[in-house]
């Protein structure tokens, strides 16, 4: 299995960001979040990223992001978090200004997530959205809209956010399958990220559906085997999703039928 922990020296200094926070005085601007319930969550998913968590809402593409941010850049993470709770807002890697919307800081509602999650997904997602707006007290059909993630969006939040300088979206809803998961794989072993876009029942359970359709976000960890079988390849490797580590092992035939694209950044 692929180590998920933030290197030990990067971590100690984020370390010591969430206690010079945590003693500061300055007020949140969110009402309905508790700072020691935020302060609580950021210190568990910096020994564990893993803990990151959806919940509840369609926020399977941004929690796969946040979930490498913290692997790979944990005193950013907490960076976003101070900021975001104190000043509503922050700074992208590449200097874009992201901040969340008066509605959506003024919920005191039941967000159905973690709160320290629920504020930076939330926001990713809500800046993104033209339309629907982020709202946690939705129907389920209109909070399922505004939380669909989109590749150039993920594309986006590779660059923006984890600081990736060249990110890259490789199709594979009709051809390409195969490549696209070395792609990944060279992604990884060069240090660098991969998401795949996957249809969740095909890929991820033995509910198969009778039309595979793109529906799900998944980081792809490593791990990566492509090996002969008596009829066809098979395919594994380790992703993070809904808050666990999963091992994917299925034949080629249903690797492709419901694989739809992977993002990489390097």
């Amino acid at each position: 299995m692929v180590s998920q922990l933030p290197d030990p020296q990067l971590l100690t200094k984020a370390e010591a960001m969430v206690t010079q926070f945590e003693q500061s005085k300055v007020p949140g601007i969110w009402p309905g979040l508790q700072k020691k319930q935020v302060i609580q969550e950021m210190r568990s998913r910096l020994h564990e990223p893993w803990q990151v968590n959806q919940g509840r809402q369609p926020f399977c593409g941004p929690a796969s992001i946040l979930f490498e941010l913290i692997r790979h850049n944990p005193s950013y993470y907490i960076e976003i978090c101070q900021n975001l709770f104190l000043i509503g807002g922050f700074h992208t890697q590449f200097s874009r200004w992201l901040s969340a919307s008066d509605k959506l800081r003024s919920n005191t509602g039941d967000v159905k997530m973690p709160q320290g999650d629920w504020m930076l997904l939330s926001t990713w997602r809500d800046a993104e959205n033209l339309i629907f707006p982020v709202d946690p007290r939705a129907p389920d059909v209109i909070r399922n809209i505004s939380g669909m993630t989109k590749s150039w969006e993920m594309v986006g939040w590779v660059r923006e956010i984890l600081g990736y300088r060249k990110a890259e979206y490789h199709h594979a809803y009709f051809t390409g399958d195969l490549e696209a998961l070395q792609k990944a794989n060279d992604a990884i072993k060069s240090g660098g990220v991969a998401f795949a876009l996957i249809n969740a029942d095909g890929m991820l359970s033995d509910k198969k559906p009778l039309v595979s359709f793109p529906n799900h976000w998944v980081t792809i960890l490593g791990n990566i085997v492509i090996q002969p079988g008596e009829k066809e390849k098979k395919v594994s490797f380790d992703i993070y999703t809904w808050a666990r580590q999963m091992h994917v092992s299925l034949g080629e035939s249903d690797f492709k039928k419901h694989l739809w694209g992977i993002v990489t950044g390097v």
